[in-house]
């Protein structure tokens, strides 16, 4: 393939892949609603989910391509960490009336078994089963303490999208709509993964590194849009409610789906520099919230860190 329509290629699966998975969310979100779901588990579920991340990675797995299946999950997950949770903080500092402790073990542990599970150096199907299982116990774990009233949550405004869109058409006719989306996200990331591998040799990048970088950014860019305008409505919680769940869909859900596609190894870049990277971020997001705000100057350390992610992927390790 040349690399002309090889760029050709990647922008009609990455156009494909963002239109299909924004209609995924719409939907998700009016189909569960149409069928009786709660919307603290609406917002929990599909809020953070992110269908474009979950197809890319899948597709790199089954393709064969770990560098490109590990970007949709770490990759992907540092843009809504790091550089969309900090950009917005620069912009509009955070402050939170609640902040429980008890739900920000769950990001913590999410992020740790997912590291525990890459130590070995792959991510085997039996792994797969065990994230998927930390998603289902962490997701009942965040609807028992919603029900004991512990939350941080975007609960009102989903439950106004899960209402519009159930008032815009029958669930049926949703369901239907959401199956073409998921089809349309197939076939674009496809085309997605398979137009990267000549961009990838081209640009003479590791796997590793383009789908740590170059994919994982434009396909997670709107998580910037996700967070930042809910925080300059004066609702912080919808965007620390973003960033849970984004990590609870890459490190589990997401993880989960792609290594039961087929076994991903984790190289050695990742597990001495952008995992770790990674974890520390994760980790330093939970320590700020303890005190219930994200100042301007932890939105700058977690700039400094994607920053700091994307350079590695340029260094070579010693």
């Amino acid at each position: 393939m040349s690399i002309g329509w090889a760029i050709v290629l990647f922008i009609v699966g990455l156009g494909l892949v963002l239109f299909f998975a924004e209609q995924l969310v719409e939907r998700t979100v009016g189909t569960a609603a149409g069928f009786g779901i709660s919307a603290f588990l609406i917002s929990v579920l599909f809020i953070g989910f992110d269908p474009e991340n979950l197809a890319v990675g899948a597709a790199g797995s089954y393709e064969q391509t770990a560098g490109i299946a590990l970007g949709a999950i770490i990759g992907s997950a540092m843009v809504a960490m790091a550089l969309a949770f900090g950009l917005t903080a620069l912009i509009t500092p955070l402050q939170f009336e609640h902040a429980p402790r008890s739900i920000l073990v769950v990001p913590v542990a999410a992020a740790g078994l997912f590291g525990a599970l890459c130590a070995d150096g792959l991510l085997s199907r039996g792994d797969g089963f065990v994230l998927l299982g930390g998603y289902v116990a962490s997701v009942g774990f965040l609807g028992w303490k919603e029900r004991l009233g512990v939350r941080v949550a975007p609960t009102e405004s989903v439950a106004a999208i899960a209402e519009d869109e159930r008032e815009e058409a029958g669930r049926w006719v949703l369901l239907g709509g959401l199956l073409v989306a998921l089809v349309g996200i197939v076939v674009g990331s496809e085309l997605l993964v398979r137009a990267s591998k000549p961009l990838i040799a081209a640009l003479g990048l590791s796997d590793t590194t383009f789908g740590m970088t170059i994919l994982a950014l434009v396909v997670s860019i709107e998580e910037v849009a996700r967070e930042l305008p809910a925080a300059l409505k004066g609702r912080p919680d919808i965007t620390f409610g973003n960033v849970l769940g984004s990590v609870l869909a890459f490190f589990l859900f997401n993880a989960g789906i792609i290594a039961l596609v087929r076994p991903v190894p984790v190289s050695d870049a990742v597990l001495q520099f952008f995992l770790p990277v990674c974890l520390a971020t994760v980790a330093f997001i939970v320590l700020v919230m303890l005190s219930r705000r994200v100042p301007r100057w932890a939105g700058a350390v977690l700039v400094l860190l994607y920053l700091l992610f994307v350079a590695g992927g340029y260094v070579p390790l010693v």
